[in-house]
């Protein structure tokens, strides 16, 4: 459908073995040569103009015999590892003390979605009060599975034992949605919902039982502003056709103090993580075709800081890791 892929600047497709995880330890792997992404013959009817299908190809020389193989765009992070995961940390004697969880709603299909709350417990009600917070959000379009794994290391470190985790609890209050379509992720959906639509271009709907999750989400935070100031709103996505780890943000244009600190966070990104995230790729605008967006959406109710945060489906262009495809723990570990 789109007419340029990574694809053709050196990504690769992964490979599981049953055989290899059970007798060797080896999970998801890059896999294949010859590697091409190509418009095919083949013409859309469904669209206006002359335009055309792409087909990817390669070659796959299987490393065993006998065996049962999967291949995946990207490192599957599905319905139930959430589930799984979200189960470890209610269950944690430690962890379940400042981590709440429960259901912001059901969506089309009857499936849960999750809130999350994380923030050190107060016993001084003005000081809870005073605590500003954070949302993050994430997998609005399923196929976007980078979003789970950076989720899931954010998650893992908010939920840590470090002094800065728990400097964080202490300072804020994280409400975080990990998964906002499960029923696209779970029938294997790559940008739509159950409904067939594209959920982040719905944010501005009044129509709550097409759109639950979005919905959902936009009056949890609009509850959140009526008790507290909200510094940063952040919905986690991947990116099919760029390097790197980047951001989409909004733009002040006729306040230069508020389009200075626009860019604030997307540079302490950089600076963390040079190898990484692009600051040079961000981009600070607001498209008309992206006013349904919840990064469009939420800065228009009031939150500044509210961004778009791309990582590439393949690796990086930068540094130590440029030519590298990302593995599970650089996208864990870039938050």
């Amino acid at each position: 459908m789109k007419p340029d892929s990574l694809y053709n600047r050196g990504m690769r497709p992964l490979l599981y073995s049953e055989f290899d995880a059970v007798n060797k330890n080896i999970g998801w792997r890059r896999w294949g040569e010859d590697i091409k992404y190509y418009r095919n013959t083949i013409r859309r009817t469904n669209i206006k103009g002359d335009k055309y299908f792409y087909s990817l190809t390669w070659t796959c020389t299987f490393p065993n015999v006998n065996d049962t193989y999967y291949f995946a765009h990207c490192y599957p992070y599905t319905y139930s590892d959430l589930q799984s995961y979200l189960l470890s940390l209610q269950n944690d004697p430690v962890r379940s003390k400042f981590c709440k969880q429960r259901v912001l709603c059901r969506t089309l299909a009857g499936n849960l979605v999750y809130v999350l709350t994380i923030t050190s417990p107060s016993v001084n009600p003005q000081h809870s009060k005073s605590k500003r917070a954070v949302v993050l959000t994430a997998r609005v379009h399923p196929g976007e599975t980078p979003a789970s794994w950076m989720m899931k290391g954010l998650l893992d470190y908010l939920v840590g034992e470090s002094a800065d985790a728990k400097l964080l609890r202490d300072t804020f209050v994280f409400k975080v949605i990990p998964m906002l379509n499960p029923d696209g992720v779970i029938v294997g959906n790559y940008r739509c919902s159950l409904a067939g639509r594209d959920l982040n271009r719905n944010y501005k709907s009044v129509l709550k039982d097409s759109f639950p999750s979005v919905c959902h989400c936009k009056m949890l935070i609009k509850k959140i502003m009526e008790e507290r100031d909200i510094i940063l709103y952040c919905d986690l996505h991947g990116h099919s056709r760029k390097q790197n780890v980047f951001i989409y943000g909004c733009e002040n244009r006729h306040d230069p103090v508020k389009r200075l600190r626009e860019r604030i966070f997307p540079f302490i990104l950089n600076k963390n993580a040079p190898d990484k995230f692009s600051f040079k790729s961000c981009k600070f605008k607001v498209q008309k075709s992206k006013e349904g967006t919840g990064r469009v959406v939420m800065w228009q109710m009031g939150i500044m800081n509210s961004f778009t945060m791309e990582a590439t489906f393949c690796g990086s262009s930068m540094g130590m890791k440029s030519q590298y495809h990302f593995s599970t723990k650089d996208y864990a570990g870039l938050l």
